[in-house]
């Protein structure tokens, strides 16, 4: 069987992708794949994701030089969620927001609101031109 059959995509065609930072163990992101941008993933050892917003393949780091290498795709045990162990390129440490910080998970809920918890690593009007 393909190893592409064995994916419970759903009814859009996607699966929820978590990247994780292969060294630290930190969850960078959150993004969406269809078949295309899972076996490209595969193939250059480099994430690629579905954009919804922009309805088009996105190589991560195709703007910004921020790639995230990958080492390991693993697939949950209901087959619906695949994990990436990657290494981010491009900042050290290595920017994985679009918002210039280095997780998309930056808020943390404390006492009934979201407080912002990492800094800005570099100032996105200087990452995408």
């Amino acid at each position: 069987m393909d190893w592409l059959e064995q994916i419970k995509w759903d009814r859009d065609g996607l699966v929820p992708v978590i990247a994780q930072e292969r060294d630290s163990g930190d969850v960078l992101m959150f993004a969406w794949m269809n078949r295309e941008a899972l076996a490209r993933t595969a193939e250059l050892g480099q994430a690629v994701y579905w954009s919804r917003s922009r309805a088009k393949l996105w190589h991560k780091g195709e703007e910004s030089g921020h790639l995230q290498i990958v080492h390991e795709m693993r697939l949950d045990c209901d087959n619906d969620v695949v994990l990436l162990k990657i290494t981010q390129q491009g900042h050290e440490p290595g920017i994985a927001c679009h918002t210039g910080r280095h997780s998309c998970f930056f808020q943390r809920y404390e006492n009934g609101a979201w407080q912002t918890v990492e800094p800005v690593l570099k100032d996105p009007e200087r990452i995408y031109k």
